[in-house]
């Protein structure tokens, strides 16, 4: 008889489990469930399924960014700051406005190598905020 709720203990352990995810994603802006994500990333297929998706969302939320990623991933900038310059030299005006304000906002900004890469960067960033008021 008690076999016939094993399915209703598995579904309310997965909605427990929810509701907890939920909880650690609204503390602190996400600062706690960042890692138990880094850990599922590890799982074989899931890293995959998690990044489609957030390319998909981003493509809906914002296209000129997700075509700039997408340039920018093509072009292998992922340890490469001088690579990354190049390719953001590469992206159309758009694409380079809507890439710099969501990395600005991510706070991921290709860190520049050397005094010149950085004064670019900086004047770069000041032309969109003037450009943005």
């Amino acid at each position: 008889m008690w076999l016939y709720f094993i399915p209703l203990y598995i579904a309310g352990a997965l909605l427990i489990l929810l509701g907890m995810f939920a909880l650690l994603a609204r503390v602190r802006g996400g600062k706690y469930v960042r890692p138990v994500m880094q850990g599922v990333a590890r799982i074989p297929g899931i890293r995959g399924l998690m990044m489609k998706a957030s390319r998909a969302a981003l493509e809906r939320q914002n296209p000129e960014a997700a075509s700039a990623l997408r340039k920018l991933e093509r072009a292998g900038v992922a340890n490469d700051p001088q690579r990354a310059q190049a390719a953001l030299s590469r992206l159309s005006a758009s694409e380079r406005r809507a890439y710099l304000e969501a990395a600005g906002q991510e706070g991921a900004l290709p860190q520049p190598i050397n005094r010149q890469q950085r004064r670019a960067m900086e004047k770069m960033q000041r032309q969109q905020q003037r450009r943005g008021r």
